[in-house]
This record gives structure tokens, C-alpha cells and sequence, in this order.
């Protein structure tokens, strides 16, 4: 169920391509399975982007029964306010809820809402592992209310989940899954929120496009980046309203791309910078991904990105 490589037309990486331009994504894992926010990459892991087979699997002999109610949540089952239904079949001996930026490991199965399993660690005979944040956003918060040892039912809709409209082997529409969480990983610690999310400080520089921008580290590079090159980069992207939506540095891995094929504010604003230096970016909707939504999740509006530039390549 992993989400890495989602094409927003972004600048970068929700999960590892964040800002590449609509319907480009910065090279990264080869896709993989069905529970990840996309698909996901052969060792990755289940759930949207994250199984560790490839695609939704056909019925076969060995297929797991759905469970009586995997057409519709019952009415004891705790219901989010995302629409999210969940309900605990066993409970757990772990203390502690993982967090978006922990790793997993998770036994699962998958159906659609007529009976079809598409999907199943259980069937394959063996538990995955991904980030909580890297599969799909049913999982992502279905996963924080467990504990360790606990198995629940999530009832997910199609919002949550790969949306309406089957595409490279997803399931669409609403979802029910079982899932054991059998360990946490602890992740990196999130960046803090900037004091100065809700605009640029008036120390900050301004761009005729509309890109504002501020050094928080000066590098000692002495070569700026053109469009046609690919660099390195560390990031966390916000928005307005104080939600970090993605964030390399969470994974603990830089990310790569061509600077040309991302969203306009990072294009532009990459090009001020030398190696080693880190500025942060207030870039407007319209040199982003503008103010719908061009999938479910994906951020809108004026965003701030903190980026760090590693290398030109």
C-alpha cells in the first residue's frame, strides 16, 4: 500500500515525487502492490502502494472468504470523521500508536465491497513493511488508532482509498481490509512547523512571479542550478493551515529530479540556489498545484517548502 511515486504536478515527493509536474513523477521505486497511495515496488510493501506482490490478484482457490459485513461497516464499528469506519477483532499488548513517519510491519487482506479479495499478505505468507504515511490515506489513519499485536477491520471509501475509477491494477471505490499491526518502527521526528507559515517575513525577497523566499542556511556552492539540471534536495512542504503533507527528511532519504519537470515554484526558486543552501519557499497556487485539488489529498493553495540543495547533477 505504498503511495512513493504519486504524480501530482507538484515540486517533489508526497512520498517521494511530491512536485513533479502533472502526470510526471521524479525516477524513484518501481511500483509495486495495491494498498500503497499509488502503487508500490517489489520488496515494498501491501495496502495501495505498498504489497509486496504487484497488482490486485485474481480469485483463486487459495483466496481468503470476505467477512460477513465487508459491504458495509456495522453499527459498532467506531466511525472517523474522514468517513473512515474501523472496529477492533483483537486486541493488542502495545502501548504506543505509530506515528505517520514510523514503519510498519502488517499482515493484511483486502476485498472489495461485492467479496473480491484483490490482495492479501496472509495468502503470500508474508507480513510487509512501509511508512505509515506511504500507503493510502485510510491506512495512513486507520493505522494510528492501533497498537502493536492488534488486528482491526477498516472499512475504507473510495476517497480514502485509490478513488472511483480502477487505473494500473487498483481497486476502486470503497474498501474493507483486515489488518494485524505486528510491529512499530520509530521513524525520524517530523520537522517543527515554521513560526512564519502564514507569510513571508518582511525580510524575505520577492520574485515578479509571485515566489517570496528566505535563507535559513547559506552554502558554499558557487554555481546556481539551470532548468535542465537534475539535483539532490532535502525538503518538507506545509500548508497554510499548518499541515506538513510531505517531507524527504521524515523518510531519511534526499530526493532526485530533473528541475524542469516539477512545479513551477520549485523550478524557479531551485535556480537561486548554490549547494549546501537551504531557503525556505512561499510559493502561490498558481506555480504549484493550484487551488483544486488534481487528486484526492493533494495539497492546494499557497504552500511554503523548506529546501535544502545536496548536489547539482
Amino acid at each position: 500500500m505504498k503511495q512513493h511515486p504519486i504524480a501530482f504536478s507538484l515540486a517533489l515527493a508526497l512520498t517521494g515525487t511530491v512536485a513533479c509536474k502533472s502526470g510526471e513523477q521524479a525516477p524513484q521505486k518501481e511500483t509495486v502492490t495495491v494498498i500503497g497511495k499509488s502503487t508500490v515496488s517489489a520488496t515494498a510493501t501491501p495496502a495501495g502502494g505498498g504489497s509486496a506482490t504487484a497488482m490486485a490478484q485474481p480469485v483463486r482457490p487459495g483466496d481468503l472468504p470476505p467477512p460477513s459485513d465487508v459491504a458495509a461497516a456495522p453499527a459498532d464499528a467506531l466511525k472517523e470523521k474522514s468517513g473512515l469506519a474501523t472496529k477492533v477483532l483483537k486486541a493488542g499488548t502495545g502501548k504506543e500508536h505509530p506515528r505517520a513517519a514510523d514503519t510498519v510491519k502488517v499482515h493484511y487482506t483486502g476485498w472489495t465491497k461485492d467479496g473480491k479479495m484483490f490482495d492479501s499478505s496472509v495468502v503470500r505468507g508474508a507480513p510487509t513493511e512501509f511508512r505509515v504515511d506511504e500507503v493510502i490515506k485510510g491506512w495512513t489513519e486507520g493505522l494510528q488508532l492501533m497498537v502493536a499485536g492488534e488486528s482491526r477491520r477498516f472499512w475504507i471509501p473510495g476517497v480514502l482509498a485509490y478513488g472511483e475509477t480502477a487505473r494500473m491494477g487498483t481497486p476502486a471505490g470503497d474498501l474493507t481490509f483486515d489488518v494485524e499491526l505486528l510491529e512499530i518502527q520509530k521513524g525520524a521526528e517530523p520537522p517543527a512547523v515554521p513560526t512564519d507559515l502564514a507569510k513571508p517575513p518582511a525580510t524575505a525577497k520577492k520574485t515578479k512571479s509571485g515566489l517570496a523566499y528566505r535563507y535559513l542556511t547559506k552554502g558554499k556552492g558557487t554555481v546556481h542550478p539551470k532548468a535542465t539540471d537534475k539535483v539532490s534536495v532535502h525538503y518538507s512542504g506545509w500548508s497554510k493551515d499548518g499541515k506538513m503533507f510531505d517531507s524527504s527528511v521524515t523518510r531519511g532519504k534526499p530526493t532526485s529530479f530533473p528541475l524542469n519537470r516539477v512545479i513551477k515554484g520549485w523550478t524557479e526558486g531551485v535556480q537561486l540556489m548554490v549547494a549546501g543552501d537551504k531557503v525556505r519557499f512561499w510559493i502561490p497556487a498558481d506555480l504549484a498545484y493550484g487551488d483544486k485539488p488534481q487528486r484526492p489529498g493533494a495539497p492546494t493553495g499557497e504552500l511554503v517548502f523548506d529546501v535544502e540543495l545536496l548536489e547539482i547533477q
